[in-house]
């Protein structure tokens, strides 16, 4: 995509224009890339919020981290916590089909604890936990498609 003359590689015309398509067409989130450059738009309710970030090189290591959405991880309700996937993709319970699977039911993880991989537009994404306690059930069958903000995990907190 072409930059403007202010240096920024997204103009805020062609980010109107993408705002209006994806009302349109019922998107809930759009990201765009440009070398080094990165633009999300991602609705929530009637709104839409943009991130821009540096891309993590498509050279990187199949387990590399790449920047979360801001939104919440893990939600509480009253059977427990669960693990939300952060983002649109698949999802995948190791880092390779030789590997030992991250977590299984059972495990006790803290905030930092690795529990699954979901891999978008060929990036592998490390999801942590982000809470603690033990895994009560996982949600999602290996190699299965993720939403944004689906349950991917049960938690009962320590």
């Amino acid at each position: 995509m072409a930059g403007s003359d202010s240096g920024d590689v997204f103009d805020i015309k062609r980010i109107r224009r993408l705002v209006e398509l994806m009302k349109a067409h019922d998107l809930n989130e759009i990201d765009l890339r440009d070398g080094e450059q990165q633009i999300r738009l991602r609705r929530e309710d009637e709104t839409v919020v943009t991130q821009a970030a540096p891309v993590i090189p498509a050279a990187a290591a199949p387990a590399s981290a790449a920047p979360a959405p801001p939104a919440p991880a893990a939600e509480a309700e009253d059977e427990g916590l669960f693990v939300i996937s952060p983002m649109v993709g698949t999802f995948f319970t190791a880092a390779s089909p030789d590997t030992e699977d991250f977590v299984k039911v059972g495990d006790h993880v803290g905030p930092e604890t690795t529990v699954c991989i979901v891999e978008a537009m060929k990036v592998f994404n490390e999801i942590p936990a982000e809470v603690s306690g033990k895994i009560v059930a996982v949600l999602v069958q290996n190699g299965d498609p993720v939403e944004f903000g689906q349950k991917i995990f049960k938690v009962a907190p320590q």
